[in-house]
């Protein structure tokens, strides 16, 4: 049994302390720390009268000090960091400061800079060995299972992946003109940077939303997919010995881009800041606070989301094909969490990637993806904590 300290209580933050609750035979004691208290408070109000003793906190975690002044008081055998992915640094400095292992669900990304890449993070690599603790990234949906389904296919299914290709798709409708399902800010500057693929040993950039494809979902249907960059293609490509391709695909309705694309027009989703009354603000961060807080839209949201990978390579001198992905309800996901899908599918493996560590099965010092680990357990838990994946051999393929 260990203690956690959750930073963060957004919609995930809201799922994995629901998820860390539900196994009190891993942590015994949480602690929820939030820039705004009263959202921690309402989460404790919901947990408590389970055998994990919940606690709450006020932290900054923009500022390494105060991170650190809250380790140190409540010690923590592990910290889930479900903040914003600006606040990735602050944290692993913190942990590195006290010692005390690390896990987060998005890569570092500058705040006045439109790039998500894991070079900043593996640099801490050293400092962590040294330091004896695990920082364990990227283990939300995607990056994040996305990666243990893909060591999980190494391991028993390839002797070579050499195309990989990752499938997000929400057919969720929680009936706005427009609204995101996950943080606005980082959502549209995911969506409206460059596209890139990897192919044959390089990076291939794209125009933002420019190739598309139509996908026929398990479960969903046909829905419109579009290629963007993500960060699990990068440590996958460095992980995944011949990989020849690894592409990241991503749904978005009519309306969602129609909309998109008029506040683009506008000037709404520029991160340059702009003088409005003698004061300096970021149309992308006005944006997000008149948008729908994401973390609002579970009871409205119906509906389902499918995410997973399909993998093309050799087994035994002969091609195979393999496709493992996940069927998660919208509805299902809040009447036990209160949250909808899209959170539900990152905060449970943020849960899950801490029990990893704290059980000792991912423990060894350093700075890991989650594809480094062995991806049996973790597939287990998925299974027992409300993920439960399938399978097929026999998949659609994209071109």
């Amino acid at each position: 049994m260990g203690k956690a300290l959750i930073i963060g209580a957004g919609g995930v933050g809201q799922v994995v302390a629901h998820k860390c609750v539900q196994n009190p035979d891993v942590f015994e004691e949480i602690l929820i720390a939030s820039r705004t208290k009263s959202k921690c408070d309402q989460l404790k109000k919901e947990l408590d009268g389970g055998k994990t003793k919940v606690h709450t906190a006020k932290v900054d975690a923009d500022k390494t000090e105060e991170v650190i002044d809250l380790i140190n008081s409540f010690k923590p055998d592990i910290v889930i960091n479900v903040a914003l992915p600006y606040q990735d640094l602050t944290i692993m400095d913190a942990c590195l400061a006290t010692k005390t292992d690390y896990v987060d669900t998005a890569n570092y990304e500058p705040p006045d800079i439109p790039k998500f890449e894991y070079k900043w993070q593996w640099a801490y690599k050293e400092k962590f060995e040294k330091a004896g603790i695990t920082a364990l990234l990227g283990s939300g949906f995607d990056p994040g299972v996305t990666g243990v389904f893909t060591a999980y296919a190494q391991k028993h299914y390839f002797d070579e992946i050499h195309y990989i290709d990752i499938l997000d798709a929400n057919a969720g409708d929680h009936g706005y003109p427009f609204a995101t399902n996950f943080n606005p800010e980082i959502n549209i500057r995911e969506i409206t940077a460059p596209g890139s693929y990897w192919e044959k040993g390089k990076w291939i950039e794209t125009k933002p939303l420019e190739i598309k494809r139509t996908y026929n979902f398990p479960e969903i249907g046909d829905m419109d997919i579009y290629l963007l960059h993500h960060e699990e293609i990068e440590s996958l490509a460095k992980n995944i010995k011949n990989v020849k391709r690894i592409r990241f695909w991503m749904t978005f309705s009519k309306k969602y881009l129609t909309h998109l694309q008029v506040l683009q027009n506008v000037g709404m989703t520029s991160i340059e800041p702009i003088e409005f009354e003698g004061k300096l603000i970021q149309p992308l961060q006005f944006l997000k606070a008149v948008l729908p807080d994401p973390a609002s839209l579970g009871p409205r949201t119906k509906g389902k989301t499918n995410i997973g990978c399909i993998f093309q390579g050799i087994k035994d001198g002969k091609e195979r094909q393999y496709y493992v992905y996940n069927v998660c309800n919208h509805q299902e996901c809040y009447k036990e969490v209160g949250a909808q899908a899209v959170s539900y599918t990152a905060g449970v493996p943020a849960m899950i990637g801490a029990m990893m560590v704290l059980t000792g099965k991912w423990k060894k010092p350093g700075v890991f993806n989650v594809e480094e680990f062995d991806p049996d357990p973790f597939m287990a838990a998925l299974n027992k904590n409300g993920l439960p994946w399938q399978e097929s051999f026999s998949p659609e393929i994209l071109d």
